[in-house]
């Protein structure tokens, strides 16, 4: 093998050594010649998108090992505190708009050029003090979506942005060209109220209404273009899996009792969201269709490259799933697997990185979202 090398020529070694720099210079043109459609995004959600403000010893005890290996070892090769081996949904938006990624804003505040993450593993829809009222904060982080703006209105004070002087040059520039990406957010509420007298209906009715309020407080400060993404399919994932019992499955093997309420729950939010864009004409309100985005895939996993629908990639070994409370992935009695780009699951909950990126692809250039993120882009190059 080794003289084989010998057969390059001096020519050959050269254009090897000029080409990377030479498509460097032509994507920095085209990227000035193409200006990117928004400068910052401004997210939020749970640990789905949670780029690092959750940490072991801050996150869900359940999952408390998100800043040790193997978690981050896909593409960062490090732990990031991202609740996955590798990127998420909104890692795979920043690029596709030639974005950096979105700093957390726990601990990255000062570098908020092109946007920060709000989002935090275990938030809730619901505030906090209903799951202490009715003791359920055993195992669950104090933040909710109304923590997220609290601290998105911190943000905008810091930047010269008060809530009575939206018309500032500091608002103006916090605001335009700004992408509102507000990942999955229910989850959790529904999660840690199992096996509990709290009934689903109850967290339907309490957390949709409070993650409208949120939404509304956003477009009345002025966000023009918003995403918002609704619950996946959560009878699918391993956790949910291993809880319930084996007769209460759908057509595709998934928990049919939980996927009917994630399901029930998008249905009320999609009608909400209608209700927002007839208050907020001037903005553009995306609805991210998470639930049949992640069913597609689970109904013919080989399309998208997955050998592995059910199982975790990375767990105690325990059969079926791959999956245990008590050994999560990250503990010293749990392993990851050698391929996670053949497995849909992650950890048990969250996903792999070759996931996310199949349900970004979805949301932004396939059927999945609606109106389409295509339609958004459009919007924002007419209006500016």
């Amino acid at each position: 093998m080794a003289n084989s090398f010998g057969v390059f020529s001096s020519q050959t070694f050269l254009i090897f050594v000029l080409l990377p720099s030479l498509f460097s210079a032509l994507t920095a043109a085209t990227n000035t010649l193409t200006p990117r459609p928004f400068n910052k995004i401004y997210a939020f959600g749970d640990s789905f998108t949670d780029t690092g403000n959750t940490k072991t010893a801050t996150g869900p005890s359940g999952f408390g090992h998100v800043s040790t290996s193997p978690y981050g070892s896909t593409y960062f090769h490090h732990p990031t505190n991202r609740y996955s081996d590798g990127r998420l949904v909104i890692d795979f938006v920043t690029q596709s708009l030639s974005l950096p990624f979105l700093p957390p804003y726990l601990h990255n505040k000062d570098n908020a050029t092109y946007g920060v993450n709000f989002a935090v593993g275990g938030a809730t829809a619901i505030n906090h003090a209903f799951f202490v009222k009715n003791n359920l904060s055993l195992d669950i982080t104090p933040q909710s979506i109304q923590t997220q703006l609290i601290w998105f209105n911190k943000f905008l004070e810091s930047k010269g942005c008060k809530a009575a002087e939206s018309s500032v040059p500091q608002c103006q520039a916090a605001f335009d060209d700004a992408l509102f990406w507000v990942g999955e957010i229910g989850v959790n509420d529904y999660a840690y109220t199992l096996g509990s007298s709290v009934t689903s209906d109850t967290i339907r009715k309490l957390a949709i209404p409070s993650f409208t309020n949120f939404l509304q407080a956003l477009l009345k400060r002025g966000a023009k273009y918003v995403v918002v993404q609704g619950l996946p399919t959560t009878g699918c994932l391993p956790l949910a899996m291993y809880l319930a019992p084996e007769d209460d499955r759908d057509g595709i093997g998934c928990v049919k009792s939980v996927n009917n309420q994630s399901y029930t729950h998008n249905l009320v939010l999609q009608a909400q969201l209608q209700n927002l864009r007839q208050q907020f004409p001037q903005a553009v309100i995306v609805y991210a269709d998470y639930w049949n985005a992640f069913r597609m895939v689970m109904k013919n996993p080989g399309k998208y490259g997955f050998k592995e629908p059910f199982k975790a990639c990375c767990g105690s070994g325990e059969p079926p799933y791959n999956f245990n409370v008590f050994a999560t992935c990250g503990s010293p009695s749990a392993k990851a697997c050698p391929n996670p780009y053949q497995y849909i699951n992650w950890d048990g909950v969250h996903l792999t990185e070759a996931m996310y990126k199949v349900m970004s692809d979805m949301f932004l250039s396939g059927t999945f979202s609606r109106p389409p993120f295509s339609y958004l882009l459009s919007r924002k190059q007419r209006d500016g």
